[in-house]
């Protein structure tokens, strides 16, 4: 376990204002500057840990990626893809730890699911709803083909996770957390791959978990995406912030009726580098956005950031710096990359999972960041 109280040193580089024009998606605040790495604040606060290291000598995994979290009976759940081989190949598993002690230590490695001979399950999101534990995990054969969704519940007897199947085809993989819409049915964001990896969504019928239709987002023809998105409900307004592979600027789109039909994805004003995006509302109104978004993040995946609007509004408008790659108290080599966040609050505190590493093909380890509501004041 690691603690740090971080202090911000302001240097006089110029802010980087970020308008939207008539073509862009608005989704930051054009009135606030948005600034580089080296000025944007550090949240103070923050109490680390580190879930699942990254040590081939000792279990044979080389490839860790796709952290998830959720609090199921007062006990911290997390979830992520784990190969011994190349990132999205068959021999991909999926794999968590538990904590009782509110993630500051963790329980030995278990086991989710190994797919079986000739299929990879992987890293995917959780629900807890009704006393029962469900994890959605990504599921496919060969190299990312005939993609779906495979559904799992924790057995509390056997303390074992058993399948109910695949619940959504269509290369749909989940990327974030169900969440219930006003309508009665739920909705998670993910990818569809396939041709042109466009951003989708996955909607339930009511409360049956076992049955969830794959709505893709349109797309622009010719875009270079890779579609892994969050989503932001709001009534029938869902908002989908999605990855693209062409830029280091998030791409949004807008369903005004329940995640069924969406307007053509487009490019907004927000920078973002070209890595899955983690979203929602908290419980103090604001919206958040957690990726690497700072006014030069290009295509780094460092500093691992958060930005936030003021409560009831739509727009980002402040960022924190939750992570550096470089940062004291942390042992890491230059050019550490901070990716792939998953995202839970509960009891004020917002658990941030995600991916460490500076090897290439996602060699990474998993950590956890607990950042108090009260920093993220705006």
């Amino acid at each position: 376990m690691r603690f740090l109280v971080p202090i911000l040193l302001i240097t006089n580089c110029l802010p980087v204002t970020t308008e939207a024009a008539d073509d862009v998606f608005p989704l930051w605040e054009a009135s606030q500057p948005m600034l580089k790495a080296v000025d944007t604040p550090m949240l103070a606060n923050v109490r680390f840990s580190q879930i699942k290291q990254r040590e081939p000598e000792v279990d044979g995994f080389t490839w860790l990626h796709g952290m998830a979290i959720v609090r199921h009976r007062g006990t911290l759940f997390t979830s992520w893809g784990h190969n011994k081989g190349k990132e999205n190949t068959v021999t991909e598993i999926a794999q968590g730890r538990r904590s009782s002690d509110d993630g500051r230590t963790w329980g030995p490695v278990e086991l989710i699911s190994d797919g079986g001979d000739k299929q990879a399950v992987s890293h995917g999101t959780f629900l807890s709803h009704d006393g029962v534990l469900w994890a959605f995990c990504g599921r496919f054969t060969g190299v990312r083909q005939n993609t779906g969704m495979e559904a799992f519940v924790l057995n509390e007897k056997t303390n074992a996770w058993e399948s109910r199947g695949v619940v959504a085809g269509e290369g749909f993989w989940p990327m974030e957390e169900p969440e219930k819409m006003d309508d009665g049915n739920w909705i998670m964001a993910g990818l569809q791959v396939g041709p042109g990896h466009p951003a989708a969504v996955a909607i339930s019928h009511g409360d049956d978990f076992t049955h969830w239709d794959v709505i893709a987002i349109p797309q622009p023809k010719g875009i270079n995406m890779w579609g892994e998105s969050a989503v932001i409900v709001n009534g029938a307004e869902v908002l989908n912030i999605a990855r693209y592979g062409g830029k280091a600027v998030a791409l949004a789109s807008l369903s005004k009726d329940y995640g069924r039909s969406w307007s053509e994805m487009q490019e907004s004003n927000l920078p973002m580098a070209t890595s899955k995006p983690y979203a929602g509302i908290l419980s103090t109104g604001q919206r958040y956005l957690i990726g690497n978004t700072t006014a030069e993040c290009g295509n780094t995946r460092d500093p691992l950031t958060i930005a936030v609007s003021r409560p009831g509004e739509k727009l980002f408008s402040k960022v924190w710096i939750i992570r550096r790659g470089q940062q004291e108290g942390f042992a890491d080599p230059k050019g550490t990359k901070l990716c792939y966040p998953y995202a839970a609050e509960y009891d004020g505190n917002l658990y941030v999972v995600y991916s460490v590493g500076h090897l290439p093909a996602n060699q990474n380890s998993g950590e956890l960041a607990v950042i108090p509501l009260s920093e993220l004041a705006w």
